[in-house]
């Protein structure tokens, strides 16, 4: 799947960590909506994100009318409800998203979704980074909370 829909804490974390820029060698479109716009320019006007995103060139703001009540019913947040509800609605598209709940809704739903690490071995299959430690540890290091399990788990599927 080439076209994604992606939330507030990965386009966070990709910013923060320096690793933004493997989003358009890895997707052809890249959906952004309103809400995570919005979130991510509004919530501090000095972060990296913030700057960046209204500059970079492969990010599509996309604003929604409506959130399916199939996603409202679920009680997630509203940038989280736009993502998986854009990507409920336009078939091709793959979510990114972190959040265990929104995870859980898109599993239950059939939403396909993908979180930053998967986007990172990804990366490394395609061979747009040679490995994956380093950007794992920027990751971390840029907010995102990982378990050692997890990370023994990607470092092994990145046969590392």
């Amino acid at each position: 799947m080439k076209k994604i829909v992606i939330n507030t804490s990965p386009l966070i974390v990709l910013f923060k960590s320096q690793f933004a820029y493997l989003l358009p060698q890895l997707f052809t479109e890249i959906i952004v909506t309103s809400r995570v716009w919005d979130e991510i320019i509004k919530a501090q006007k000095t972060d990296i994100a913030s700057r960046e995103l209204p500059i970079a060139s492969w990010a599509k703001q996309v604003s929604l009318t409506t959130v399916s009540s199939l996603i409202l019913a679920w009680g997630l947040d509203r940038g989280e409800s736009e993502v998986l509800s854009f990507a409920l609605e336009n078939t091709g598209y793959r979510a990114i998203i972190d959040d265990a709940a929104a995870r859980r809704v898109a599993k239950t739903l059939n939403i396909p979704f993908m979180g930053t690490l998967g986007m990172l071995l990804l990366a490394k299959k395609k061979g747009l980074i040679p490995a994956i430690s380093e950007p794992i540890q920027a990751i971390q290091d840029a907010g995102l909370w990982l378990s050692d399990d997890l990370i023994q788990f990607l470092k092994q599927q990145a046969g590392e």
